[in-house]
């Protein structure tokens, strides 16, 4: 018999058995402790173990856990819609379509972006145009969205080629310029792809408001997203923003378009939707993108089995007030601050950290062989491993992202703790960090 049948990421590999979490911390079987400077896969934005949510997960489980969408709705999901609406805080309404991940997410709104224009009789418009460096998820519509090279590569051919832009990596730029001289260049490179394609084929742009995994946390420049917005409206497009890592307070603001003022069509949400108690997400729909459904085929041609299960919608409605009642969105704004001050103290001590980026608790750190020249470390050294393997080591959780122009040939992080982390753990935080530079800099 064999130790262990369960698939890991990497099968070769020993894990350490997590047993108990409390606040910004996770324990194993051997008593060991571990900083949640990551919130796990930028999820856990309030923390382990949280008594209130613990409780809504066993109120709920004795009314009923599950019931088919096709048969039932239920007082959770019904809202946890309406809450939803309320926190996008415009005056016009959202619709949500609850699923079970953020990749189901994204390939939901790709196909609520379709369908609004099938539903009015156009049939043309069943493309979607997208930005390299950037990531939406692993299914296959959703990966085909994604500009991520190295989990496209095992399935480029089942992947429609979707990117099509630059992403706005002020870091390194791919125009080679600086802002605010370059006027957007960034932006202005999707009307290019939309003449080259053809806007009459496209039904949506999607992109997350600051690039995650596949960027190590990209900023785009004031006006940036404003430019996008004006485009989009002006070739009849609509433009998804992939709030899946970003969204529910993660930034600093309730949603990380709302730094640059800009109402998205369509929203795909997850991870912090439910802050990792149970698997939820969400796309949501503009009453302008409801509108040509509910007028005709009034129904969206989508669904999963678990879809709006009224277990995942309490425990999600509770996350979100949980966060509203405690201010933990003004909070990750005011703990990010200190955390970026903190981590750009480094920098000038690190050699090998080349620049420090993001707003809120989602922070990216890219490493450079060169910090003058900018030139990335050689592939084969594998510093981001290196780097997330030493600071687990020490007892600190960060999160792997990838870097560089290519978004191939580049090193970064991404430390994104709960909201509820306190000035010392964070200085806690940034000891263990600077701890893991000080041997992987050495060695």
């Amino acid at each position: 018999m064999k130790d262990s049948l369960l698939i890991k990421p990497v099968m070769d590999e020993t894990y350490p058995v997590a047993v108990k979490g409390a606040g910004v911390y996770i324990y194993d079987d051997t008593g060991k402790k571990y900083l949640d400077g990551s919130s796990g896969a930028v999820t856990a934005s309030i923390g382990h173990a949280n008594p209130e949510i613990i409780n809504t997960i066993y109120t709920q489980a004795q009314k009923v856990s599950f019931v088919y969408r096709s048969q039932f709705t239920s007082d959770p999901a019904e809202q946890l819609a309406l809450k939803l609406n309320e926190m996008i805080n415009t005056d016009t309404n959202y619709w949500s379509f609850f699923v079970n991940s953020g990749s189901e997410a994204t390939e939901t709104a790709m196909k609520i972006a379709i369908q609004y224009w099938q539903e009015q009789g156009n049939y043309r418009k069943n493309k979607l145009l997208s930005r390299w460096v950037s990531y939406h998820g692993i299914t296959i519509g959703a990966l085909s969205m994604s500009g991520h090279v190295t989990r496209r590569e095992r399935f480029i051919p089942l992947l429609e080629e979707y990117p099509s832009v630059s992403a706005p990596y002020c870091y390194r730029c791919p125009f080679q310029k600086t802002y605010p001289s370059c006027q957007l260049a960034c932006a202005h490179e999707l009307e290019t792809a939309i003449h080259r394609v053809g806007a009459d084929h496209i039904a949506a742009f999607i992109a997350e408001p600051i690039v995650g995994a596949a960027g190590g946390v990209i900023v785009p420049p004031d006006g940036y997203y404003q430019q996008i917005k004006k485009i989009c409206d002006q070739y009849h497009i609509l433009f998804i923003a992939d709030e899946v890592m970003t969204g529910i307070g993660r930034t600093g603001k309730m949603f990380g378009i709302d730094h640059w003022n800009v109402k998205p069509d369509i929203i795909a949400l997850g991870k912090g939707m439910s802050a990792g108690y149970t698997p939820i997400a969400a796309a949501i729909a503009s009453d302008k993108v409801m509108k040509p459904i509910l007028d005709g085929s009034k129904s969206i041609m989508s669904g999963h089995t678990y879809s709006a299960n009224p277990q995942s919608a309490a425990v999600a409605l509770a996350v979100l007030e949980f966060i509203e009642t405690n201010k933990l969105v003004e909070k990750s704004h005011e703990k990010g601050l200190y955390l970026l001050k903190k981590l750009n103290d480094l920098k000038k001590q690190y050699p090998m950290i080349g620049d420090i980026r993001g707003k809120g608790l989602m922070i990216g750190v890219e490493f450079v062989d060169n910090q003058e020249s900018k030139q990335p470390f050689a592939r084969q050294m594998n510093i981001t491993n290196q780097v997330v393997k030493i600071a687990k080591e020490k007892g600190l959780l960060i999160y792997p992202a990838q870097a560089g122009k290519d978004g191939i040939h580049g090193d970064a992080i991404i430390i994104a703790p709960p909201f509820i982390i306190s000035n010392k753990e964070i200085n806690e935080l940034v000891r263990l960090f600077e701890e893991t530079l000080l041997e992987v800099q050495s060695g």
